[in-house]
């Protein structure tokens, strides 16, 4: 799902939630209902966690170079 933005010429801008792609050029306000027009914006981007862009980089890499494992953890017993 995606956040379109649409301006209303009486409430001024708003957002609707669509599928991606399927955001017409001229929506009805949410508040009056008149015909707002969309506004094309920038996407919202956001930045991950260290600790989690860390883990999902290294799954990136384990699907072709998977790490090799010699011995058991310390403290587990063999299977």
């Amino acid at each position: 799902m995606a956040t379109y933005r649409f301006l209303c010429p009486n409430c001024g801008p708003f957002d609707v939630v669509l599928p991606m792609g399927t955001a017409p050029p001229y929506r009805d306000c949410t508040r009056c209902d008149r015909p707002g027009r969309r506004l094309f914006t920038a996407p919202h981007l956001s930045r991950l966690a260290p600790a989690l862009a860390g883990a999902l980089a290294r799954e990136e890499r384990s699907r072709d170079e998977p790490e090799i494992v010699s011995s058991d953890l310390p403290g587990t017993r063999p299977i």
